[in-house]
């Protein structure tokens, strides 16, 4: 597998990691990135550096950035926004899997892209039922800003340093995974 494949591979999923923060954030910034030839997409993906497209693309983002700081509708959106993370991380990721066969660029997509948006959207989920109970929701504009910035920072790590995000998330993952462990089993770690 050439460099400019695992690059591309780190770059699908990073932004597929920041689907699961908020579902429209990295589908704006993937096709504002290629409108401005910064960013190339896969075959039959260009729809999205589109007029129509970006506009689309930042309503939503509006909607779904302003919906998370309703009280209780947050909540509600959840139930929505996680199917439609593993869709949106699916797609994100087959968008710039760029010169791979079809077969594993949709391959890879659906395996890595749709279980990266999952799993993030997942956690996020969690912590904001979490903040439900601790708070009653008042904290939950705060867990709504925190994924907003997850969401727009790891997209745009993602695009500018593909591999260091892909590094970061798995460190984070290793993390969070050894926290769950903890809190969930009483684990202690080891060493």
């Amino acid at each position: 597998m050439s460099s400019e494949s695992l690059v591309s591979i780190a770059l699908g999923l990073g932004l597929s990691a920041a689907c699961g923060f908020r579902v429209f954030v990295p589908l704006l910034l993937i096709g504002t990135a290629a409108r401005f030839d910064y960013l190339a997409l896969s075959p039959g993906f260009t729809w999205m550096e589109t007029t129509p497209a970006l506009v689309a693309f930042g309503t939503a983002t509006v909607l779904e950035v302003g919906a998370y700081y309703v009280p209780w509708l947050d909540n509600f959106l959840d139930a929505a926004a996680t199917p439609a993370a593993v869709i949106a991380g699916v797609l994100a990721s087959a968008a710039v899997f760029v010169e791979m066969p079809p077969l594993l660029r949709w391959s890879l997509a659906l395996i890595g892209g749709g279980s990266a948006a999952g799993l993030i959207q997942g956690a996020t989920v969690l912590l904001r039922l979490k903040s439900l109970a601790v708070s009653g929701g008042l904290t939950n504009p705060l867990v709504s800003t925190a994924e907003l910035a997850g969401s727009t920072i790891t997209s745009v790590l993602a695009i500018l340093l593909p591999i260091l995000c892909f590094a970061l998330l798995l460190v984070g993952g290793i993390l969070v995974f050894r926290s769950a462990g903890r809190i969930f089993f009483g684990r202690r770690p080891i060493g």
